[in-house]
C-alpha cells in the first residue's frame, strides 16, 4: 500500500501518482511516483529555454509529452505536445469566482479543472465525468499530493495537465 492512507470500498479504483507540492524550477528533474513508492514518470525541466518547458518522460527516457508556455497572448497558456502536434492547451477559465481552469482538447472533448488548484484539492472533468481527482489527503508525505486518473484515461496526458497548472498557479 505503499505511502497510501486507507481506501474505502465506495471509492473509485482509479491509477494513483505522488507528486511533489512545488514544482521543479527550470532545469530541475523531479520524478513521479506511482502508489507503491515506485518511479513512474520523470519532469525533466528544460534549462535555457525563453519559455518555461517541461518534459514528462516515461522511465526508459522517451517523451510522453512536452508542457511548453505559451507567451504572446492575452491570458497565460500552456501547450501540451505530443510529436510535435498541440494535443492540448491549458488556460485559466475567464468566467468564476473559483480557481476554474479550461484545457482545450485537440480531437477529442475538451475538460475542465476547478476546485481549489493551489491547494491542490480539485478534479479535471470531461462532459461532467470525473477524468481524475487531486488531493493532498491522501499521502501522509509533507510537500506532496496524489493524483488519482481514472480507469481507462490517458494517465501521460492527465498528469501533463497537472504539471501544466501546476506551472500556470505557481
Amino acid at each position: 500500500m505503499g505511502l497510501l492512507r486507507g481506501r474505502r470500498d465506495d471509492e473509485p479504483q482509479g491509477r494513483r501518482f505522488q507528486m511533489r507540492q512545488k514544482l521543479a524550477s527550470i532545469g530541475d528533474d523531479f520524478w513521479i511516483e506511482d502508489d507503491g513508492g515506485e518511479r513512474a514518470f520523470k519532469v525533466n525541466g528544460k534549462a535555457f529555454r525563453v519559455r518555461d518547458t517541461f518534459v514528462l518522460e516515461d522511465l526508459a527516457g522517451n517523451e510522453i509529452a512536452r508542457i511548453q508556455e505559451r507567451k504572446l497572448s492575452v491570458r497565460d497558456k500552456i501547450a501540451i505536445e505530443r510529436g510535435g502536434d498541440t494535443v492540448a492547451t491549458v488556460h485559466k477559465a475567464l468566467v468564476g469566482i473559483r480557481d476554474r481552469f479550461a484545457i482545450d482538447v485537440e480531437g477529442g472533448a475538451d475538460l475542465k479543472a476547478h476546485g481549489n488548484i493551489v491547494d491542490h484539492e480539485y478534479e479535471i472533468e470531461r462532459d461532467g465525468q470525473t477524468v481524475a481527482n487531486v488531493s493532498k489527503r491522501w499521502f501522509r508525505v509533507r510537500d506532496t499530493y496524489g493524483v488519482e486518473v481514472s480507469p481507462g484515461e490517458d494517465a501521460g496526458l492527465v498528469l501533463a495537465i497537472v504539471v501544466a497548472l501546476e506551472s500556470l498557479t505557481d
